[in-house]
């Protein structure tokens, strides 16, 4: 039995019988005390369809820590759901909830001195708040993705929640009635599970198998097929074994494991999100990763896979091709991910796919052949220039044209900028700008899927450009930025941008620039004043007076002190 706080409690004198009280009275046995207690930290919801089937899962792997000689303890954590806080005043507690979830299962895991912990979630923040948690507490974990969501059909095409965003534009632009609408939203969800593209719930469950935390084949499974009940049972086994081994997080997650999550990302064509949160990761772990880090990889790492939001296919499809250890035998075999990072089973990276051929089946096209990629490099450019001194973040995959130069057009907020689109107030040629959307100026870093749909659902996502301190869902796709850093809360040039301001975005250079003179914005910024927070108390309040950069992954506890 591990050595920690709690079997050192409660066999020292008076600890030792209150607790065991207490222990008892939820089904502990004389011989359960010497047996590591497992937290099994359950994100199920009705709140949204990418949580709702977690409990089934959550049994199964209570089930499984029995078998494998160990005593779990259940507890809940929280969820918020985008696809539906999405353009609203809701989403801005959207990444907050990554916080709040990294919080609670720290506070459950040290509070009752558990040996271990498996973290079942759903929905987008799940991923990065339960890794968060992982690490801040370094004891055995393991995460369990609660499975994506199988694609809708409706007029022979598949459909995902963004086909509802996008029909919402073209339906304000005039290209589908009302009666098309309404069946596109009823067909577009299905049933359980994340939402169904690469976005940002497939993206960090891909990040998380392939950086050792989660079991193979598991991050593209569907939510209600039997296989993911099965993975989840299995997990628990692998996690009891790990506390007896004594394999830490800090040992599975180093600087090898995060450039091989970002080489993976970046040949899913997966979410900006990621760079978000896989930088926060980092930061809680002291392990050195910066936005250059990943404009690195993405030299190197060429798109491999034709996955929505700017591809064909949806992660069920991706997983009957071969799933993320496919992807990752292609790039273990060109030298682009590190054989020998740990995993959560004990196993190396490269003795997990030992039996995993280097070539994809020939009788699909999701994963496509390594001399014929989708893009020769990655899809996640990080943008730098007077507009973004510490960087922006864009996807560049299925854009048509990389280098956009346009009159500014500017909103204080993703509702008025909204607004505009859809009154046919933005014409091509024109450079949105959404700005006081950020970490601390939202507060909470909005994502714009509302607008950036818009956009591409009345036929201007190839002529338009939009930038922003906030986010983007992973269903967005276009020449779009964002995480621009410093924001404009703490008086970042994107503040300073007035209407009719001509910007440069250049994803070949790599490039956010705003062609106004020196002299002029130096005036500008002596004459721009803070505005007052937004909120004052609660957690946004909260938030926004401890949130850092967005370069550094927007996170709430560093330099306390």
């Amino acid at each position: 039995m591990p050595n920690n706080q709690r079997s050192q409690a409660i066999t020292q004198g008076v600890q030792r019988t209150p607790n065991r009280a207490m222990l008892r009275a939820v089904g502990f046995q004389d011989e359960d005390f010497s047996k590591p207690i497992v937290g099994l930290a359950n994100g199920f919801s009705t709140i949204t369809p990418c949580n709702m089937g977690i409990n089934d899962l959550a049994q199964k792997a209570e089930a499984g820590i029995h078998t494998a000689g160990a005593m779990p303890q259940i507890f809940g954590t929280i969820t918020i759901s985008d696809g539906i806080s999405m353009g609203t005043e809701g989403m801005k507690y959207s990444l907050v909830s990554r916080e709040v979830i990294a919080d609670s299962i720290e506070t459950v895991c040290n509070g009752q001195s558990l040996d271990g912990v498996l973290a079942i979630g759903g929905c987008d923040k799940n991923m990065p708040g339960a890794m968060i948690a992982m690490a801040r507490l370094n004891i055995p974990a393991i995460f369990v993705y609660g499975g994506t969501i199988k694609p809708g059909h409706y007029k022979g095409q598949d459909l995902t929640v963004v086909s509802a965003f996008e029909a919402v534009g073209e339906y304000s632009a005039g290209k589908i009635d009302d009666t098309e609408l309404t069946n596109i939203e009823r067909f577009a969800c299905p049933g359980a599970g994340s939402c169904g593209g690469m976005y940002t719930a497939n993206t960090m469950s891909s990040a998380f198998e392939a950086m050792g935390m989660s079991l193979p084949y598991s991050s593209t499974m569907a939510a209600e097929d039997a296989e993911k009940a099965e993975s989840a049972a299995e997990s628990a086994k692998v996690l009891v074994e790990a506390i007896r081994q004594q394999i830490l997080p800090s040992q599975i997650l180093t600087r090898k494991a995060f450039e091989n999550a970002i080489a993976v990302i970046m040949a899913v064509g997966g979410s900006t999100n990621s760079v978000l949160h896989l930088l926060a990761i980092a930061q809680t772990l002291g392990v050195p990763l910066t936005l250059d880090d990943f404009e690195t990889i993405r030299g190197k790492v060429p798109v491999l896979c034709d996955l929505k939001p700017s591809g064909r296919y949806v992660a069920t499809d991706l997983h009957k091709a071969g799933g993320i250890p496919q992807v990752m035998k292609m790039l273990l075999a060109h030298d682009l991910i590190h054989g020998d990072a740990l995993t959560i089973s004990g196993k190396t990276i490269a003795e997990v796919l030992a039996d995993i051929p280097e070539n994809p089946p020939s009788d699909q096209d999701v994963i496509r052949p390594w001399d014929n990629p989708m893009y020769s490099t990655g899809h996640l450019a990080i943008l730098k220039g007077n507009l973004a001194t510490e960087g922006g973040v864009a996807k560049i995959s299925g854009v048509k044209n990389p280098k956009m130069s346009g009159p500014a057009r500017v909103f204080e907020s993703e509702e008025e900028c909204l607004d505009a689109i859809l009154a046919g107030k933005i014409q091509a040629g024109d450079i949105i700008v959404v700005r006081y959307e950020g970490p601390k100026g939202g507060p909470g870093m909005r994502e714009m899927l509302a607008p950036t749909s818009a956009i591409i659902g009345a036929g201007l996502g190839d002529s338009v450009g939009l930038i922003t301190d906030g986010r983007f869902s992973g269903g967005t796709y276009g020449m779009v930025v964002g995480h621009v850093a410093p924001e404009a809360a703490v008086g970042g040039t994107i503040a300073l941008v007035q209407e009719g301001d001509r910007i440069t975005i250049d994803a070949h250079q790599r490039l956010l620039q705003l062609e106004v003179p020196e002299a002029e914005l130096s005036q500008r910024r002596a004459n721009w004043t803070p505005p007052s927070p937004r909120y004052r108390n609660g957690i946004l309040g909260k938030y926004a007076k401890l949130v850092s950069s967005s370069s550094i992954g927007a996170v709430t506890d560093r330099d306390l002190f």
